[in-house]
């Protein structure tokens, strides 16, 4: 079984002009990282020509599906019928993206049935870190 999900999605970039252009955007969800999720957005649809990933929690994203959440640099909401509102806060300004609420949904489920919520912990071997991290203290 894979440990990681991807999905591509179609973002709607919300602008000042009226009609909002589609951008290719990437969730992506890693076993091994189980409370984070990652969305990407590649170079060319970002301003600085560079590609940019987020990352936030999965309890984040699904909260977000139900109503308002988070207060820091990732915020999520519901928008009418389908739609969830990502915004995305950095100094150099705020994104503001569309993705249709049945893609997050489905993504979710994906990363649900490859660690359950509430699961996430059994996903970190402890002892394997502990030993880590006493090698790399000698």
């Amino acid at each position: 079984m894979s440990t990681v999900i991807e999905q591509p999605v179609e973002a709607r970039l919300v602008a000042a002009a009226p009609r909002m252009p589609s951008i290719p955007a990437t969730l992506r969800y890693d076993r091994s990282d189980p409370f984070a999720i990652r969305m990407t957005f590649p170079a060319p649809a970002t301003l600085e020509g560079v590609e940019v990933c987020w990352t936030f929690s999965r309890e984040l994203l699904t909260a977000g599906l139900r109503g308002p959440e988070g207060c820091g640099d990732v915020r999520v909401r519901p928008y009418g019928y389908d739609r969830t509102v990502l915004e995305f806060h950095a100094p150099e300004g705020t994104a503001i993206v569309h993705v249709r609420s049945g893609e997050i949904r489905r993504f979710l489920e994906a990363t649900g049935d490859l660690v359950p919520v509430g699961l996430e912990h059994l996903q970190f071997d402890l002892d394997h870190d502990l030993a880590e991290l006493m090698r790399d203290a000698c």
